[in-house]
Formats: C-alpha cells, structure tokens, sequence
C-alpha cells in the first residue's frame, strides 16, 4: 500500500437491526375508532403521534387520581368542538379548563340560542377583500370558513346585561366567578327558553363544578362587555384571584396531566402551574399547528417544558402537530374507545 493510500474505515458493529419495523396501515369498512388508531400506530411521522396522543390520553383519562388540566385557544367552539369538551366535563375527565374569552362568547351564542353556519372562500362569488366587504355590509362575521350573523352579538349583549350582571352585582370578582355565573345562567337560559342545541361548555363546568379560567379575558367580546360594565357600575374583574386556586389544584394533586389545544395563553397558564408547585406533570398531549422552530410557546415541544420543571423526567407526553379540529374528536374518541376495553 502506497504512503497516500488509506485503508478503507472499518464498518462499525451493531446488533440485528429489527427492532419495532413500520407497518403498513390497512383501512377497511366498519372499522371502529379503536382499530383505526391501532393502525395509526403501525405508521410513522404523524400517524404514529396520533396514536402515541391516544394512549396517553387513555391512560389520563383512565386514572382515578390524576387530575386533568385541559387548555382550549382557538376558534373550536366557532368550529364545531364544543360539544366534545362539554362531554368531557360531564364524563368527569377535565379538573380545571383554561380557555379563551372568545370560545366561551362562541360557546354562549350556542346556548341561548344563536348559531354559527358553514362558509367557505371557495364561494362561487368569492373574489377576495370584496366579498369580506360584502360580509360586512350584511353584518356578517366570518372565521375562516365559518359564519356568524351579527345581531347573534347583540343577542349574547342583552343576556350578559339582564342574566349574569345583575347576578354578580356591584363587585369585584374573580374570573373563575364570572365564567362561573356566565355558565349557570347559560344552562338556565337553555333550559328555560327550550333552545335545541346543547347549553355547552359553560353549563356543563357549572353543573359539575369545574373551574373555568379565562386569563386573557379581555381579549374576546366577553371582555369587552365585562369592561362597559366596569364603566358604569361597581362591578370588575380580579384577575390574580383566580390563580391561588388553580396552583392549589395543582399543588394538590396526587398526578396530574395536561391536554392542551393549541398554544397562546390557555398553553402557558395550563403549563405554568407546575413552577409553583413540587410536582410537575405525570402526563401531557397537545394539539397544535405552530412550528417548534421560531422559538414561540405556541408550538414549543412538551420535551422544552421538562427544562423548566413543568413536566416529570419520565412523564408520558407526546406533540400532535395538525389542525387541532381533525385530531381533537380523533384522539378523544380512541382515548374512550381504550376505556371501554
């Protein structure tokens, strides 16, 4: 062998490599939700989330000692997801739900008797800014692909005025309050007016006593009407009085896990429980769409919460990143199928 010659680099040694293969998904007719996440999970890249999501979510829901922190940002109730987190609560498998001023507006429509429609921007007419022009001159709001006529608001308005403010008074209240006397006249309203659809999230909250924070409340036409209220009355709202009792829910708990429906603020206050607290989270899933890579909260990884003690070393968790309204009635319906076996 010549001086520039070099000999070629030894092949380095490993076991059989034959360890868990990828199978290959079959779908067939009649399939139950069940076998269909079993299928999932044959699968890579995002099926084989799914399917991780769904066991881990069965094993939160299935322990009788673990308490449930669940976080709802977006526009689901707009959507269409309310009745599926109604459910949860009425099946006793959320504790303590974070969510935003505008799902609970959304989810208040629903119950006293406004609806939201299908749209699309696939319209026949749809010619772009010109159609949204035209939306608005018929007092018609649109949330993607969603529509919600206008006077439904003033609707919401006048029961704020005549059902929950007038129950609340001249003080100031924590939020959790609030959300709370907005779910019990919700489910009052329902009731007593026959409305046909489902009195939703808040009703179902007050009814089974699980809280309701809304932190960033003021961002929504619920806050809006919360603060005219302010102006003219006594009434207000406290928002660090609500969280002595969502960190003692926590710092109670024997386990607890987080279900996080995309980021923003619901993500973070859900998260930010356990910094105050010895414990951290035994179980997490989230559903998102947000990238990991920009660094914001919305799309961070569950693993980056371990860096700041908000997860267990060993704690079960697993990311989902897709359209939270395709994965979420998924990943939900496994989980119950799994409690039934």
């Amino acid at each position: 062998m010549s001086d520039d010659e070099t000999e070629p680099a030894e092949t380095p040694h490993r076991e059989a490599f034959d360890h868990d293969p990828i199978g290959h998904a079959r779908v067939s007719a009649g399939m139950s939700v069940a076998e269909l996440a079993a299928e999932y999970g044959e699968a890579g890249i995002g099926a084989a989330n799914v399917a991780e999501a769904i066991d881990v979510t069965g094993e939160m829901f299935r322990s009788e000692e673990t308490t449930v922190f669940f976080g709802l940002a977006g526009a689901m109730v707009p959507a269409g997801m309310r009745a599926i987190v109604a459910d949860l609560i009425r099946e006793g498998h959320i504790d303590a739900l974070v969510t935003t001023g505008a799902n609970l507006t959304h989810d208040a429509i629903e119950a006293i008797g406004g609806k939201h429609h299908h749209g699309t921007e696939d319209h026949p007419e749809y010619d772009g800014p010109a159609f949204d022009e035209r939306l608005r001159e018929e007092q018609v709001d649109r949330i993607y692909n969603v529509y919600l006529p206008q006077e439904h608001f003033a609707l919401f308005e006048t029961h704020l005025r005549e059902e929950v403010f007038e129950t609340v008074g001249e003080e100031t209240v924590p939020i959790a309050a609030f959300t709370r006397e907005l779910g019990r006249a919700n489910a009052e309203v329902n009731d007593r007016e026959d409305v046909p659809e489902d009195p939703g999230i808040a009703a179902a909250a007050y009814e089974h006593d699980v809280p309701i924070h809304a932190p960033a409340i003021q961002d929504s036409v619920l806050g809006l009407q919360a603060w005219l209220r302010s102006q003219v009355s006594g009434f207000s709202l406290d928002a660090l009085g609500d969280m002595s009792a969502l960190n003692d829910l926590a710092y109670e708990a024997d386990s607890s896990a987080a279900f996080v429906v995309g980021g923003g603020v619901p993500k973070n206050y859900v998260l930010q429980t356990m910094l105050v607290t010895p414990g951290a989270y035994d179980y997490a899933v989230q559903l998102t769409m947000d990238a990991p890579q920009t660094g914001g909260l919305s799309g961070a990884t569950l693993d980056e919460a371990r860096s700041w003690g908000k997860l267990e070393t060993d704690a079960e968790s697993v990311s989902v990143y897709a359209d939270a309204t395709i994965t979420l009635p998924l990943v939900v319906a496994g989980a119950l199928d799994q409690l039934e076996r």
